[in-house]
Formats: structure tokens, sequence, C-alpha cells
């Protein structure tokens, strides 16, 4: 039998060098497929098989030395969708490949910033991401290499972390830090997704959606575990450094806490999501980290990961990481077995068993997954039913409560009935002045004290609810930390998962009995509650019986009193004793009197009391609302001298505005202050118009720092003075509201001043341009098109006396360049003349169709700054036009230079640019106008191109070319000549830099000056697009005039 020992060390040597190279051929294969298919321009998220496979790369090559060799290799500058999956498929790599892939991307550090630096100066939606990214990945490369504890997933146990903190302070303050720096990479991340998919209104079903939320499972499975550890280790430094030092850290963790709930919040959400991954839910409010007991109430929180089985590809093999180190064995034995003959059989009852050994793994997984699925459904059941049965515990102690209060007002009514029939039965027998001051007098208080038990009940009912909150709160955490216990024990032992979710339900059972018979004491306390009710009812259905029948009883004893009235009289014998009764009766009613005044006395002081808390609450409110103001008034102060504030600039108009509103503001602070000098009892005007002034006022402050930024340097320190001097005369007038004493003094007339004085400097500080007069803007665009119209004519007669001149005073090949230099020349100017015809028509059709019912000159004049850019394009157009006749002239008379003449073409194409699209800006798209003008100025375009090429050419036929023989010279003059070329060539170079840099800042000194105009917002309403916009108004570069290239 043959056996492996007998192959000769030659064949065995070969076969195994062959199987290397082929393995490892098969694998850069394999792993060039996945990175191409995992990394490409389709806007659709990475498929999981391939970044699988990727990963297993990682793990089969010990590194990421492939990936690399690969990835550098991509276009990532040539697309944003690439880098962006790029990014992805490393994130992925570092969390999931193996631990010496962190190494190797730390070499590439530069190309991943590089990367990201390059998508962030440029505006690409994905570019923006993609720069975010890069810094993300960046932070979490540099994060694990200094601490190595940490592995790229970020997974490691409390006993890690608190060995990595250890003991020293510094160490810990540290290491939260950096954990709050990598934190606010990847919410930044998150919220960059959000923000885009918000704005573009997308559904997470599309593919192009998914592309952007795909590598947020990554984000979600890191935020996670660094929340979790944030909050260990501030509880630590809390239990190390006093709470006012770690302020900052608490103001710090709170923010991430709002903003890492609103992720999740908004990722749960979304539908992508719910199939990828189980996100966990975070307590409603952050740590209290001031109690070291609270420590015990925080749940980690888990992220799980659904397994699902892999789309459109071969199993993976269960048994080894490593697929391609078990497949090449394979061929190697089944050559040998081709050769020599199959072994003894041991290989084949090893591979049954492996298969046998995955076929009960699949199986059990299978089970194990669906218990999983199972009992998370039951789960799910049991928490929405004892939610259900909560929510309807809770309305029936609100129905409960609310009868209860029922009842306490019916009683409250009934004993204010009974006291009002008492104090109409005495005042009956009292005057009627006496008792109109008692009733009124005793309604003010009953309304009072009702208004006094309503505020009692409302605070008694929110500490209740806050009662209630805590208590669920504590429940649910409870039970959050009761299913990741049960999550982890059913990872590790199935059955025992069995049996415990089977114990779960039977008491979850149990606890849906104990909340049923809870729920039903609960609506047995309310039909108590509702029988007492109905009791109170009936008994104030019987006092009111009851009342009325003493009324009856009353009108019969009025009845009988004036029959012993009548009777007295008629009997003149007692006179004697009704005397004496009458002084008994007359004492007894003086001494009720006295007793009411007594009490009416008692109740007026109650009632001053009352009126001076009432008082004294209005001002509380006023001083509240007085130091709101300060506030805002001494922050705007502070941007005066805040160097941040330096680069905010505003316009006069916009300051022109918020003064005028801040002074107007004044008269409605002034009526307010009036009305509570006259009565204190009511603060609210002088409250809602001290709020508005003093956001005005602040808003006139900071805005006038502003425009002086951009103001010359008296008109600045002037305006900056002033500023200053209203915030300060605010504050004054603010401090004597303050006192009392002072309140009814307090004069606006130093505040009003200083305003006016802000009015009067941006008055001054407007463009003069916008000083012209309504009515003489449309004089000055008919002037102004009249102008250019002649100016162009102008040239037309000049360039035709130049050619006369030049036919007889030159001849031969001159001749021959200057007729064609002259009749391109020509051609542009009737092309030009044309455009500015078409141009004026164009403008009286716009102002015929939008100036309705008014004139011409009030069309231009609201529309101030389209009809400026019509009048600077017209000027710029005769400038243009007349510097073209001029250097024309030059150059034919032998005194001036070809390229003036062909910088003056490309001026006059950038002028007629400028002219068509502040004619386009107001025009109908359909316009006939319009087309014929959008031909005019293509027409104009190729008629410059004509007078470029004829002066090229002509200049090519006028200059010699000095023939260069360098045949007679030695090596020593040759090497001479070339250093002098050599020196002249930097010379000039030299000199054509501080050209260049010289011409950048002409230009932006122009642009500057063209654009000074339009930084003036209009005020108005309805105001009007701006016709000539700055990015107009430029004049581009020679090599970027619109039809023309570079010669």
């Amino acid at each position: 039998m043959n056996s492996i020992k007998s192959v000769p060390a030659r064949v065995l040597s070969r076969r195994g060098g062959h199987s290397l190279e082929a393995e490892r051929e098969q694998f850069d294969k394999s792993q060039a497929i996945s990175i191409s298919k995992a990394i490409n321009t389709q806007e659709a998220p990475v498929k999981e098989k391939h970044a699988r496979r990727i990963i297993l790369g990682t793990h089969h090559e010990k590194g990421a030395f492939t990936f690399w060799s690969y990835a550098i290799g991509l276009p990532l500058p040539s697309s944003a969708i690439l880098s962006w999956k790029f990014c992805h498929v490393l994130h992925k790599v570092l969390r999931d490949g193996h631990p010496n892939v962190l190494q190797d991307c730390q070499r590439y550090r530069s190309n991943i910033r590089e990367t990201g630096d390059l998508w962030g100066h440029l505006h690409d939606r994905y570019g923006q991401l993609v720069n975010i990214y890069t810094r993300l990945l960046l932070t979490k490369i540099s994060f694990h290499v200094k601490h190595p504890e940490f592995p790229p997933g970020l997974e490691v146990s409390d006993e890690v972390l608190e060995k990595t903190a250890g003991t020293d302070v510094n160490n810990i303050f540290q290491l939260t830090v950096e954990l709050f720096d990598y934190l606010d990479c990847e919410l930044k991340l998150s919220e960059s997704v959000f923000r885009q998919l918000n704005t573009s209104m997308a559904v997470s079903q599309m593919s192009a959606v998914q592309c952007r939320l795909a590598p947020l499972i990554q984000v979600i499975q890191d935020c996670s575990h660094l929340y979790h550890y944030s909050v260990k280790l501030m509880f630590k430094l809390h239990s190390c450094l006093p709470a006012d030092t770690l302020q900052g850290h608490r103001d710090r963790f709170h923010e991430q806490f709002r903003s890492l709930k609103n992720f999740f919040k908004k990722a749960s959400d979304m539908l992508y999501f719910k199939r990828l991954i189980q996100i966990p839910r975070l307590p409603e409010s952050p740590p209290n980290f001031l109690r070291a007991s609270a420590l015990a109430e925080h749940v980690k929180p888990v992220v799980v990961i659904p397994e699902e089985a892999p789309e459109d590809e071969e199993p993976e093999n269960l048994i080894e990481i490593s697929t391609t180190s078990t497949t090449e064995p394979q061929i190697t034995s089944d050559l040998f077995e081709q050769t020599f003959g199959p072994p003894n059989g041991v290989w084949d009852d090893r591979d049954a068993q492996i298969e046998s050994l995955k076929k009960e793994v699949e199986t059990l997984r299978a089970e194990m997954e669906k218990i999983k699925l199972e009992a998370q459904r039951y789960i799910t059941q049991l928490k929405a039913q004892v939610n259900s049965l909560e929510g309807e515990v809770e309305e029936q102690r609100k129905q409960k409560q609310k009868a209860l209060v029922d009842n306490e007002q019916l009683r409250d009514e009934l004993e204010r009935l009974q006291r009002a029939k008492e104090d109409s039965d005495r005042s009956q027998r009292l005057c009627a002045e006496a008792e109109k001051k008692a009733n009124a007098t005793e309604i003010r208080y009953t309304k009072l004290k009702e208004k006094h038990s309503e505020l009692i009940n409302t605070h008694a009912e929110l500490l209740r609810k806050n009662a209630d909150t805590a208590k669920q709160l504590t429940v649910t955490q409870q039970s959050q930390e009761e299913v990741a216990r049960v999550k982890e024990q059913l990872a590790f032992q199935v059955e025992q998962v069995k049996r415990e979710a089977e114990m779960k339900l039977e008491d979850q059972s149990v606890q849906m009995e104990q909340l049923r018979q809870e729920l039903d004491a609960r609506r047995d306390e309310l039909e108590q509650a509702q029988r007492s009710l109905s009791h109170a009812k009936q008994a104030g259905v019987e006092l009111s019986a009851q009342l009325d029948a003493l009324h009856a009883e009353k009108e019969v004893l009025r009845r009988s009193v004036s029959e012993k009235e009548c009777e007295l009289l008629s009997t003149r014998g007692l006179v004697q004793e009704k005397e004496l009764q009458l002084s008994q009766e007359a004492d007894k009613a003086t001494r009720e009197i006295r007793e009411l005044q007594g009490r009416l006395l008692e109740k007026s002081n109650q009632e001053q009391s009352l009126q001076q808390k009432l008082l004294d609450e209005q001002f509380g409110i006023l001083q509240e609302t007085v130091r709101e103001a300060q506030a805002i008034l001494t922050d705007a102060l502070a941007k005066l001298d805040d160097p941040l504030h330096l680069r905010c600039t505003s316009s006069p108009d916009y300051l022109l505005s918020r003064a005028q509103a801040a002074l107007e503001s004044t008269d409605a602070l002034e009526k307010g202050h009036a009305q509570y000098v006259a009565s204190m009892a009511d603060a609210a005007g002088l409250v809602g118009a001290l709020a508005l002034f003093a956001h005005l006022a602040g808003d006139t402050i900071v805005n006038g720092s502003a425009t002086a930024h951009l103001a010359p340097t008296d008109h600045a320190d002037r305006l900056t003075e002033t500023c200053r001097e209203c915030g300060q005369r605010s504050l004054e007038y603010l401090e004597q509201l303050k006192d009392r004493q002072r309140l009814g003094s307090a004069q606006l007339g130093h505040v009003q001043g200083a305003l006016r004085g802000v009015l009067q400097l941006a008055q001054e500080l407007r463009p003069k341009s916008l000083d012209i007069k309504q009515e003489e803007l449309g004089d000055m665009v008919e002037k102004e098109m009249a102008s250019t119209s002649e100016a162009i004519e102008d040239a037309v007669r000049r360039i035709e006396e130049m050619m006369s001149q030049a036919r007889n005073e030159s001849s031969g090949v001159k001749l021959e360049v200057n007729e064609r230099i002259l009749n391109s020349c020509t051609d542009l100017m009737k092309a030009i003349r044309l455009l500015v015809t078409t141009s004026t028509n164009l403008q009286k059709e716009i102002v015929e169709s939008g100036r309705g019912a008014a004139t011409t000159q009030e069309f231009y004049a609201k529309n101030s700054r389209w009809t400026e850019g019509l009048i600077s394009a017209s000027k710029a157009v005769g400038w243009g036009a007349t510097q073209l006749v001029e250097s024309a002239d030059r150059v034919v008379l032998h005194t001036g230079k070809y390229e003036e003449l062909i910088v003056c073409s490309h001026e006059i194409a950038a002028s007629t640019a400028q002219l068509v699209a502040a004619s386009k800006v107001k025009a109908e798209k359909s316009s006939r106008n319009l087309a014929r003008l959008q031909e005019c100025s293509r027409n104009v375009n190729e008629m410059a191109a004509n007078v470029v090429a004829s002066t090229k050419s002509g200049q090519e036929q006028i200059e010699e070319k000095d023939t260069m023989d360098f045949s007679g010279m030695s090596l020593i003059k040759l090497k001479k000549e070339e250093m002098e070329t050599q020196v002249k060539v930097l010379e000039l170079e030299k000199r054509l830099e501080g050209e260049r840099v010289r011409l950048g800042e002409l230009r932006k000194q122009h642009y500057g000056l063209a654009g000074g105009c339009e930084d003036a917002p209009e005020d108005g309403e309805a105001r009007p697009a701006p016709a000539p916009r700055r990015g107009i108004l430029k004049k581009p570069p020679i090599a970027q005039k619109p039809g023309l290239g570079e010669p």
C-alpha cells in the first residue's frame, strides 16, 4: 500500500510550494473581488457578505496588509460615495478584524487624513460626511493605540476598565476627557447623517438612504459602550473630587446624553434598523452623579445584532475562522490521492464526523435563535400588557382623585351657602350700606380662598404624579436589568433559558393576576367614591329644600311682624311697654351693629393685606423682568469687547431698522411705566414693554458693533461708543426701576437720545449709491443706455475712419493684418449694438409687465438694486467699447500692444455678459426678447473670439522669428549662455508671479467696490430679488471669459 513517506522529497517540496502559491493567489483574488464589490460607486449599502469576507481575510492573514494594498489603489478622490463606503468598510474591519489591523491602519493615517481633508474642502453632501467619518476613524485609531487595553470593538469588562483607570485622579480625569471626545465624534457623524436625511425628506427603505444609514450600526455599537464607560468613570471621579470641580464634566455629559438619546430614538423609529439591530433604550433622565447610590440604578445598554443567514453565498466554515487554510490542504490531499491512492480511511471518518458536527451546530443555532425570538416576543407582549394595566390603574386613580376633589368642592359650596344664609339673616336687621360692604368683602375673600385651594390641590397632584413617575421608572429599570440578565443566560445555556422563560411566564401570569385584583379593588373604591358623591348630591338637594322652607318661614314671620306692628299702632294703651321693648331692641341692634362693624374692619384688614401681597407679587414679577433685561443688555455690551465677535458683520440699513424699532418700543415702555405708576396692581403692560425693549436694544447694540467692523475708523469708534452709551443708559434706567423710591421718577430721555445717535450714525454709514432720489433712478437708466448706444456708434465711426486711414498709409502684410483686425472689431461693435438694442427692448417689456399702475420711475425706484445693476452694466459696456477703439487705434499706428486689444475683447465679453445677466433677472422665461438677447450674447462672444483670433494671427505674421544657431559656440560658451538664460527665466518668473499677485489685489479691490451697494439690504415687506448678484458683477479671469478659450 502507498504511503506519504514513500514520496520523494523533491516532489513534496515542489508540490508544497505550488500549493502555498496557489493558496496565496486564491486568497488575493477573493480579497480583491470582495473589496471591489464592497467599495464601489453605487449609492447602496455595503453587503454584509463582502464585508465579512474581508474581515475573515484579516484573521487569515493576521493583519490588514492585503486590504490596504488594494485600498491604496482605489480612486477615492474621484467619488465621494466611494470614499464613504471605504470608511464604512474600514470601520467594520477595525471593529471585527484581527487585532493587528490596528497597527496596520496606524501606518496609513496620513492617507485617511488626506482623503478627509480633500472632501472637506468640497461642497458635496457625501464629501462633508466623509470628512467627519475620517475624523472619527483617526480618533478611534489614536485612542486604541494609546489605550491597548480597549480593543477596537470596545468590549471590556468592568474589572479591566477599573484596572485601566487606576487610582490616580489625573489618569481618570484624562481618560474621561478622551472618552468624551471619542463619543463626540460618533455623535457628530450621526447628527450629520440625520441632518441630511431631514433636509431631503428621505425614506429609510430607499437604497440611497440606506447607503448613509448603514455605518450608523457600528456607531450605535460604539456609543453604547462609550456611554457605559463614561458613566462608570464619572461616578469614580465624583467619589474622588468635589462636585464643583466636575461641573464642566457634568454639563458635557448631559449634552452628550441628550444627543445620544435623540439619536437612539430616531434610529429606533426607522424600519431599516429594526431588522438589523436592537437599539437599547436610555433612561428618561441622566444619572445623578451627586448621589453615589445612583450607580446601582445604572443599567448597561446592550446592543443586540440578530444573526441572519448569509445571502447568496455558501455557508461559512463553523469549525475554524480561516476558510482558505482548510481548503488548500484538502486540494493537496486530493492530489496525493490521485497519485498514490487513498489512505487507510481515517480521514473519511473524520470528514463524516465534521459534517455531522456542522449539522448539529446549525440545528442548535436555529433552535437557539427560535427560542430567543420566542422569549423576546413573550417579553414584549408581557411588557405591553403591564403597560396597559398600569395605564388603566392610573386612569382609575385620576378618576378617584377627581371625584374626591368634586366632593370637597360640594362641601365647600354647602358651607359657603350656610354662611351666606347666616350673613343674610343678620344683615337684614342692619342697614343696607353695611350689608353691601359685608357681601362684597365676603365674595372677594371666597374667591381668593378658592384660588388658594386650587393651587394647593394642583401642587399635591403634581407631587403625587412625580412620585408615581419615579416608581414607574424604578420598575422599568429593574425590568431592563432582568431582561439583560436573561439575554446573557440565553447566550450560554439554551436549556436553562427554556426553564427560566417558563418560570418568568408563570411569574408574569401571577403579576398579571395581582394587577387584575388591584384593578378590581380600585374599581370598587371608585364605585364607593361615586356612591359617596351621589349621597353628597342628595344631601345638597335636601339642604336646598330646607333653605327654601326657611325662606318661606321667613316670609311668614315678616307678615306676622307687620301684623304685630299694626296691632301696636292700634293699641294706644300699651305705649310705655312698647317703648321699653323698642329701647331694648335698639340696644340689641346697636350691639349687633358694633359686632358687624368689627367683623367688617377685620375683613377690610384682610383685604388690605391681600392687596399688599398682590402689589408685592407684581413688583416681584417686575424685578424678575428687570433682571432678565439687565442680563440681555449686559450680554450685548460684552459683545462690544468680545474678540470672537470681530468676524460678525452687519449692514447700516439693518442697523437702521433695529434702532428705529428700539426707539419706537420706548413709547410703549413709557406708556406701560405710566400705567404701572398709576396702578401698581397691574404690571402686565410694563413687563411686556420692558421685555420687548430689552431685546430690541440688545439687538441694536450687537448689530451696531457688527456694523462698526466694516465702517471707517472714525465712524466705527463713534458708533461703538454710542452703542456702549445706549447700553449704559438703559442699564441705569433699569436700575431705577429696581428701587421703589425712584421708580416713579425714572425717565427714558437719555436712552432715547442714545438711540437717536445710533440712528444718525447708521444713516451716515449707508452707501452713497442708496442716496439717489427715487425719481432720478429711471432717468439714469435711460441716460446710461442712451450713452452706451452713443459710445458704440462713435466706436463704429472711429473704426471706419481708422480703416480708411490704414488703407492710405500702409500696404502689404501690415495692411492685410490691420484690415482683418479692424473688420473683426467692426463686427464686434455691431453685435454689441444689436445686444444693447435688444436689452433696451427687454427692459421696456419688463417695466411694462411689472409696474402695474405705477410709473416707470416708481418701478425703477422700487427695484433700486436691479436698476443699479443695469446702470453699472451699461457703464461697463460703454467703457469697454471706448477702450477697444483706443487699443485698436494704437495697434494700427504701431504704438500699442496686441495684448491690449485681446484684454479689451475679454473685457467687452464680460461686460456684455453682465448686462445680459442684469436684464435676465426679471424677465419672463417665455419672453421672445429674452431669447433674442441670449442669441445676441452668444454672437458677441463669437465676435470677441474672432477679434482675439485675428489679433493673434496678425501678431504672428508681423513679428519675425529669430533663428537660433548655436553651431559655432564652444562647450564653455554654451554653458554660460545656458546659465544666463536660466537667470532670465527665473527673473521673468519672479516678475510674472509679482504681476499675478498685483492682478489679484486689483480684482479684490474692484470686487469690493462693485459689490459695495449689494451688501446693504433694502427695507420693505416685498423686497425684489437682487438683479446684479455678486457672482455676476465680478469680472472673471481672462482665461474664463464666456465663449473664449486660452491662447
